[in-house]
């Protein structure tokens, strides 16, 4: 094979894939380390991918880019809505009485199938949400059996949530049954990330003290290291994802006992 044909081919594995493996690429093509990184380096000069360590990423991608909330509503919508619905199953079998609801296009599809049903729970009482993202509170301020808490704290104009110390102080005085949080990362070593270190302080205020947390990701992010950590897998309780996670990161769950779900 050609130069230029293997270059090709990898351009097209990092458009479909998002990330490639230098050591998987130079068993796949039968070639050395060296030609790999020659590959790459060549494919970064043209601007088809962004190396890093191991291998290459999307060009795309970067550790601090964060989209728009009302952009990424609009990616991977089939998947999300699958990820929304197992959490919403689990959700309606809990009797979490206080339930924390994180900022992202993924829980806000989850807020979506919470408002369509009463959540009044069995002993009459109504369902107690707490989040700190603007747009959730707006569709369930009027959801039938659903009493609501609002964080506050300036909001960031991108999310539409509420960050930093105010709110992450806030909810450092809850003791919520059930949180469910977003990320834009999940690696094996990394743990969770964000790209946004005053969004990090809430997600992590949130996970140290939820009883339950439960994270909504959907295959995009698996393997994908952004800006800020806040949290570790082993602090995670379980997994909503749309694909099984690939063999590092699904060793790494088990390892930090992670309950994973695909939906």
């Amino acid at each position: 094979m050609f130069a230029e044909e293997r270059q090709a081919e990898i351009a097209e594995l990092v458009l479909t894939t998002r990330r490639v493996n230098g050591a998987d690429l130079a068993r796949r093509f039968d070639v050395t380390m060296e030609t790999v990184r020659r590959d790459l380096a060549a494919l970064e000069a043209a601007g088809r991918l962004r190396r890093v360590h191991g291998g290459a990423v999307s060009a795309d991608q970067s550790t601090s880019d964060e989209k728009a909330i009302s952009s990424r509503k609009h990616l991977n919508t089939p998947e999300k809505r699958r990820i929304a619905q197992a959490a919403f199953d689990l959700l309606r079998t809990s009797g979490a009485g206080a339930v924390v609801l994180d900022a992202g296009s993924t829980v806000e599809a989850l807020a979506d199938l919470i408002v369509r049903t009463d959540s009044t729970l069995p002993d009459g009482q109504e369902q107690l949400i707490i989040t700190h993202a603007l747009h959730i509170a707006a569709k369930l301020a009027d959801a039938s059996g659903i009493g609501l808490e609002l964080v506050g704290g300036r909001v960031r104009k991108l999310t539409w949530a509420a960050a930093g110390g105010r709110a992450a102080e806030h909810y450092t005085r809850l003791r919520p049954d059930l949180a469910f949080v977003g990320c834009n990362g999940i690696h094996a070593a990394f743990g969770l990330s964000t790209p946004d270190p005053i969004e990090a302080v809430v997600k992590t205020a949130i996970i140290q003290t939820s009883r339950r947390v439960v994270v909504l990701c959907d295959s995009a992010k698996h393997d994908q290291e952004t800006l800020m950590r806040f949290a570790s897998l082993d602090e995670i309780d379980t997994l909503i994802t749309d694909r099984a996670p690939g063999p590092e990161l699904a060793a790494a769950l088990e390892e930090a006992d992670v309950e994973v779900v695909i939906a």
